[in-house]
């Protein structure tokens, strides 16, 4: 599918992606981003539970690669400001994450992701973030 190779290029421009294993795929017609599980991604290992960072790089990737996608891949946009919301505790095993655009303007979108294992309905992670789009360069 050229959409996915298109992403899968964009995505070895990201170091932290490459460092977390992440790659795209089509669930549905949805396009999402898979980590998966390896043990360099576990922050507790008491839990085990997977670390925050992994958790909210996978979702801010996500966003990136959704807007690439929107400006049909005009460049990378830039983070302005994140939020992220952890709900659940990340269990050692794949966790996907799907992005929405809310709102993209001349310059910057508004893009809004979820992370999950398993159950779509059940999110171990949410993040609201700003970008600078590709448009604005």
């Amino acid at each position: 599918m050229a959409t996915l190779d298109k992403i899968t290029k964009a995505l070895q421009r990201i170091p932290y992606a490459q460092t977390l294993g992440v790659k795209p795929i089509i669930i549905g017609k949805e396009f999402t981003l898979v980590m998966p599980y390896v043990e360099s991604n576990i922050g507790n290992p008491v839990l085990p539970a997977l670390h925050g960072g992994a958790i909210s790089g996978l979702m801010e990737i996500a966003a990136i690669a959704q807007l690439f996608l929107s400006t049909d891949g005009q460049g990378l946009p830039k983070p302005i400001g994140i939020n992220v919301d952890y709900l659940r505790k990340g269990n050692p095993k794949d966790t996907y994450a799907r992005a929405l655009i809310f709102k993209q303007g001349s310059r910057v979108a508004n893009v809004r992701v979820q992370a999950w294992q398993g159950d779509y309905d059940k999110p171990i992670a949410a993040m609201h973030g700003h970008y600078l789009t590709a448009k604005a360069e």
